[in-house]
């Protein structure tokens, strides 16, 4: 971010009109933390005025330790922690309950997810217009293992032909959603995964941007996904259930009061 917008918004945060609040969820991501945020601040240049919000989930690693340090040079920085592991989706909540935009972007803490492709989401959610809620990435030429991208194909597979969402990748942690729809929606662990599904059930649209993978900067994966199959089929049908007995939301109007 340009010297200008880290001035203005140490020295008179109330005049700042956030563009949009990035939530990064990280658990055990010291090694991580530097080069996401240097990556975050060549891709803000010129962009518009961003805050940070870094969610330590119970990191035991230095973390937080690493978070300070970076904070200590960055006011649109911040760091918030939970005391234990709560999962991905509890850590984005808390996140997004703290943004003080109304465009919220969510992007992993590993590495993975490129910031250089934060703009075209929220231009892509912004330029929809009102009508659109998500601006979901989908990832190409994935990094993970062979195993993760088999395991990954087979539960995007299941979900689509479950859902119809018409998302290919919804595991990808690039999102760009509306703050005040994001906190409407039903809240369960594992709720990133299904978003595209969700938003639509609230009668926004969801548009798609094709986003580059690239490897972790260091370390290995906190959120497997075979530990979480079997939980993983009883949130689809929990989220199938939820769009079933999603009813039409009425028109609200005034009663016109007597006159005089």
């Amino acid at each position: 971010m340009s010297d200008q917008l880290l001035d203005t918004a140490a020295t008179a945060p109330a005049r700042v009109t956030l563009l949009a609040s990035l939530v990064i969820p990280a658990r055990n991501e010291a090694g991580n933390m530097a080069p996401l945020i240097a990556d975050i601040e060549r891709m803000a240049k010129g962009f518009g005025a961003l805050e940070v919000i870094v969610v330590s989930d119970g990191s035991t690693d230095g973390t937080d330790a690493e978070l300070a340090r970076l904070m200590a040079t960055r006011p649109w920085l911040r760091g918030l922690r939970h005391d234990r592991s709560c999962g991905q989706s509890a850590a984005i909540r808390t996140g997004a309950r703290a943004a003080g935009s109304g465009v919220i972007v969510t992007l992993d803490g590993d590495g993975q997810n490129d910031p250089a492709f934060i703009p075209a989401l929220v231009r892509a959610l912004i330029d929809g217009g009102p009508a659109v809620g998500l601006a979901q990435g989908q990832r190409v030429g994935r990094k993970d293992t062979v195993s993760k991208r088999y395991q990954s194909k087979i539960a995007n597979a299941v979900r689509r032909a479950v859902l119809r969402d018409d998302t290919r990748d919804t595991g990808c942690g690039l999102k760009a959603i509306r703050r005040e729809l994001y906190l409407a929606l039903p809240y369960f662990d594992a709720l990133h995964r299904f978003m595209p599904a969700l938003v639509r059930r609230e009668g926004y649209e969801v548009r798609l941007v094709d986003v580059l993978d690239r490897p972790r900067f260091t370390g290995q994966s906190n959120y497997g996904i075979w530990d979480r199959m079997w939980v993983g089929m009883l949130d689809l049908a929990g989220v199938w259930w939820l769009i079933r007995r999603r009813r039409p939301s009425p028109v609200v109007t005034e009663v016109p009061g007597h006159a005089g």
